[in-house]
């Protein structure tokens, strides 16, 4: 009996540790890049007919991250265990069934549960939730088994807590940037190389099949064998699989064109020394509050001599009604919107490239000021980045996190846990 219930402990342990860090990081890894999953459930909204909703994406992404950020967080520290493991398991058998579908009929290419830092295949999205499922089955069968770090009287608080901090780092990472850019075109990244495909790299290999006909009598041959010089076979078809992948750049599709829709890609991406991208791919849904300090990084870099291009995927006309709306005076280069919101998660966002290398990428939220532009630029361009570090960006987010439930943990203590273990112990 005593080692039954040990090894239902043991069970709903272990369910609730694999629960409580995946939803966990599922829902942070969505709250760093609030925009990828607005994007993402606008695929979803498309695929399954949805698209009145398309207005609510980024508020949907919002919600969906702090849900499972908050549940995850419950399910780790024992709060609320009965319902927070029903919960799951009713998040679970929703999401099951519906990847399931995804892995049949592939409408989305991806399920994007753990947005760009991890990207499964929508056959292994299924298999991860057909374990999660079965954690959640058992967590909730066995709740009454599970730890909690809390007494009662703290569980508000922390479910309350988890989902504001979640709502909050949704917002700050969609005011600025990403805290971590999980995407290709990050600082550091050499686009030269990320959209080219080297001299050397392997090419695709394909196998040639042959359809030849000899007395009515139709025969397939390879390239090996096929009758070249036997002229009693007439020449039916052809076809050609692909056996071996060949290689592919990391960002495929890479291209630029200028006004007269000349592609320019090699141009620009030759370009040596310092140039600014303004990167805006969708003009018509862009927000200009912020364009005199777009301006004046503009002025700066006709100052000194560097180029300066707004890279974007609307029409010309939307182009033409951005200059008179803002009095801009730069080149405009065309490509892929889908493209351009992989560059950087902003509209507009403003991007600073040495030799083809990012050196620094904003939101215009957090342009410098302009007496401190050349300042700023010249850090960049030297290797001195003047942007707090990424690791005290993530460091400053756990803390935040963390101390205040360390706190409330120690005060749920002593106020209550302690004082109720006393009274057992007095009775």
């Amino acid at each position: 009996m005593v080692r039954t219930e040990l090894a239902k402990k043991v069970v709903a342990e272990i369910s609730r540790l694999l629960i409580g860090v995946v939803f966990i990081f599922s829902g942070i890894v969505k709250a760093i890049d609030p925009v990828g999953g607005a994007i993402k459930i606008g695929d979803y909204l498309m695929a399954f007919g949805f698209t009145w909703l398309s207005s609510f994406e980024l508020l949907l992404t919002f919600c969906l991250s702090a849900a499972e950020f908050t549940l995850g967080v419950c399910m780790l520290l024992g709060v609320y265990r009965r319902y927070s493991s029903f919960f799951v398991l009713v998040f679970m058998l929703f999401m099951t069934p519906l990847t399931l579908y995804l892995a049949l009929f592939n409408p989305v290419s991806d399920c994007g549960c753990f947005g760009d830092a991890i990207v499964l295949t929508n056959w292994e999205t299924f298999f991860k939730n057909i374990v999660l499922l079965a954690a959640a089955a058992v967590a909730f069968i066995y709740n009454r088994y599970l730890c909690n770090f809390y007494t009662f009287k703290a569980y508000w608080f922390v479910t309350l807590f988890a989902y504001l901090f979640c709502i909050g780092f949704n917002y700050s990472n969609y005011s600025h940037l990403p805290i971590i850019d999980f995407r290709p075109f990050k600082v550091g990244a050499d686009i030269p190389a990320l959209v080219s495909i080297p001299d050397n790299a392997p090419a695709d290999e394909y196998a040639y099949y042959f359809t030849y006909e000899k007395d009515g009598v139709k025969k397939e041959f390879s390239l090996e064998n096929y009758p070249a010089d036997d002229s009693t076979w007439t020449y039916v078809s052809s076809r050609s699989d692909l056996i071996k992948k060949g290689y592919v750049p990391p960002v495929p599709g890479f291209v630029l064109y200028d006004s007269a829709s000349v592609d320019i890609t090699d141009e620009v991406l030759r370009s040596k020394g310092p140039m600014f991208w303004l990167v805006i791919p969708s003009i018509e849904k862009a927000d200009d509050k912020n364009i005199d300090a777009i301006n004046n990084v503009f002025d700066f870099a006709q100052e000194q001599g560097y180029p300066f291009y707004c890279l974007t995927g609307s029409s010309r006309e939307s182009m033409i009604d951005w200059e008179n709306n803002t009095g801009s005076e730069y080149t405009f280069i065309t490509t892929d919107d889908v493209l351009l919101k992989t560059m950087i998660r902003a509209n507009p966002g403003l991007i600073l490239i040495n030799d083809g290398v990012i050196r620094a990428k904003w939101n215009p939220n957090d342009l410098p000021d302009e007496d401190y532009i050349k300042e700023t630029m010249q850090n960049h361009l030297d290797g001195k980045s003047v942007n707090p570090k990424e690791d005290d960006g993530i460091l400053f987010m756990l803390l935040s996190f963390t101390v205040p439930l360390l706190l409330v943990w120690i005060y749920d203590y002593f106020r209550n846990r302690r004082k109720r273990s006393d009274k057992q112990i007095e009775s």
